[in-house]
C-alpha cells in the first residue's frame, strides 16, 4: 500500500466512516499514522471506532444529506490541514422507480451527489492552496450505463463517475490527485438498505486496499473480481446491450 502520509499530509476526512468501505478506508489510513476526521450518522458508533485508533481523531455525527451539513463539516475542520478526502457516504434503492418512495429517491441525490459537490468544492480549494491533496469519490459498476430497477442510484453514480473524471484533469496541475473507485457488489449494509441480494461480493477491505493503491495512478479503479469481469465484459457491448444485461442482473438481485 502507498505511503500516503508522506505524499498528502497528516489529516484525512472520511464520510460514511461507521461501516463498510468508509470504515475499511479509515482503518487502513489509521495504520499509516494518518489522523482522521470520521463522519457518519451514529455518534456513539463513531466515538467507539475513534477510540480504537492510536492517532488524533475528530468525529462529526451528521447526515451529510441534511441542509447545512457541509457548513458544519467546514466549521469543525477549519483548523486542520486536510490532505485527503474520501466521500464514502452513500446509499441506494432497488425496484421499479414508479413504486419508489419519492422522498427517499431525492434524499439519495442529496447524499450521493449534492453533498459530494459541496464537500469537494471546499476541500479542493484547501488543497489547491497547499499545492497537494487527494480526493477519492465512489462510483459503481452501475455508473457506466442506465440500470433498470436501480434507476436513480445508477444515475447518481454516473454523475459521480463523470464528476470525478473531470476533476481528475482539472485539479492535476495543482498537485491534487482525484480518483473514482467503481466497485461492484460489496458485503456491506448497503444491500440490506437497498433490499437486494448480493452473490459474489467483494469485501470492504478488498475495495479499500485497491482504492488506496490506485490514488495518483489512475482515473478510475474497479476493485473486486466482479467489477473487473463485468466491466470488461460489458465494454464489448453497445450501450443498449449493457442496459439489457444490467436489467437481467438487477432483476436477480432484488428481494
Amino acid at each position: 500500500m502507498q505511503k500516503l502520509k508522506e505524499k498528502y499530509g497528516s489529516w484525512a476526512v472520511v464520510t460514511g466512516a461507521t461501516d463498510g468501505i468508509g470504515l475499511s478506508i479509515a482503518k487502513a489510513l489509521g495504520t499509516q499514522g494518518i489522523n482522521l476526521v470520521l463522519i457518519g450518522r451514529r455518534e456513539a458508533l463513531l466515538k467507539q471506532i475513534a477510540s480504537q485508533f492510536k492517532i488524533e481523531t475528530l468525529t462529526i455525527a451528521i447526515d451529510v444529506g441534511q441542509e447545512d451539513a457541509t457548513k458544519t463539516i467546514i466549521n469543525k475542520t477549519k483548523d486542520l490541514e486536510i490532505g485527503l478526502f474520501f466521500a464514502a457516504a452513500g446509499f441506494g434503492t432497488s425496484g421499479e422507480f414508479c413504486e419508489s418512495d419519492l422522498s427517499n429517491e431525492t434524499n439519495m441525490i442529496d447524499v450521493n451527489c449534492k453533498a459530494v459537490i459541496e464537500q469537494c468544492h471546499h476541500f479542493s480549494n484547501l488543497m489547491k492552496k497547499n499545492k497537494r491533496g487527494g480526493i477519492v469519490l465512489f462510483s459503481s459498476l452501475v455508473a457506466f450505463q442506465g440500470t433498470p430497477y436501480s434507476a436513480t442510484y445508477s444515475a447518481t453514480k454516473a454523475f459521480i463517475q463523470n464528476f470525478a473524471e473531470a476533476l481528475h484533469f482539472e485539479l492535476k496541475p495543482y498537485g491534487i490527485d482525484v480518483l473514482s473507485s467503481a466497485p461492484g457488489p460489496v458485503t456491506t449494509g448497503f444491500a440490506k438498505r437497498a433490499k437486494m441480494n448480493f452473490g459474489a461480493a467483494a469485501s470492504p477491505d478488498e475495495v479499500a486496499q485497491a482504492t488506496l493503491n490506485a490514488i495518483g495512478k489512475s482515473v478510475t479503479v474497479r476493485p473486486g473480481f466482479l467489477a473487473k469481469f463485468l466491466g470488461y465484459s460489458l465494454a464489448t457491448l453497445n450501450r443498449w446491450g449493457r442496459i439489457q444485461v444490467m436489467k437481467k442482473i438487477m432483476s436477480g438481485m432484488i428481494k
